[in-house]
């Protein structure tokens, strides 16, 4: 892979958490949460100020390792992501207890009810939960992602 960071996307039915990995890759953190249909522009954006290696796409499962609904639109989403970014490697990460892992922490940081009701900040936790357990695989030199092409 060529140097930059690695972005991962949490794609919802509404909008996706988008969480971004310094420059060298060792620290994941919130980028934003935006609404779907200004996903592309969002992501188009950054990426003519930062240079992103690879965008890490929450592969969506139910717990019984079969895809759940919105799997066709998260594969739909990614082709469209290899299209418009030839040069960067699109891959799918397993996403499950993501939202749950984001909520648990929302409630172990101390979060309100009202704030844990938040969606766009479930999503983004969401996000960095799904950069950081990605970057923790790819330290295994056995692991292999699951490339969008």
């Amino acid at each position: 892979m060529t140097s930059g960071r690695i972005m991962a996307i949490d794609y919802g039915s509404k909008r996706i958490g988008i969480a971004i990995t310094d420059e060298n890759c060792i620290i994941a953190r919130n980028l934003d949460t935006v609404m779907i249909q200004e996903s592309i522009g969002f992501i188009s954006n950054y990426l003519k100020k930062e240079k992103v290696k690879c965008i890490v796409l929450g592969q969506p499962k139910k717990l019984d390792n079969t895809f759940s609904e919105i799997y066709n639109r998260v594969i739909k989403f990614g082709k469209t992501l290899q299209k418009k970014f030839p040069d960067i490697e699109i891959v799918l990460y397993d996403e499950r207890f993501t939202s749950k892992m984001a909520f648990q922490s929302m409630i172990d940081g101390g979060l309100n009810k009202t704030a844990r009701r938040n969606k766009a900040l479930i999503d983004s936790i969401s996000a960095v939960i799904l950069l950081q357990s990605y970057m923790e695989a790819i330290k295994h030199s056995d692991f292999k992602p699951q490339i969008i092409s």
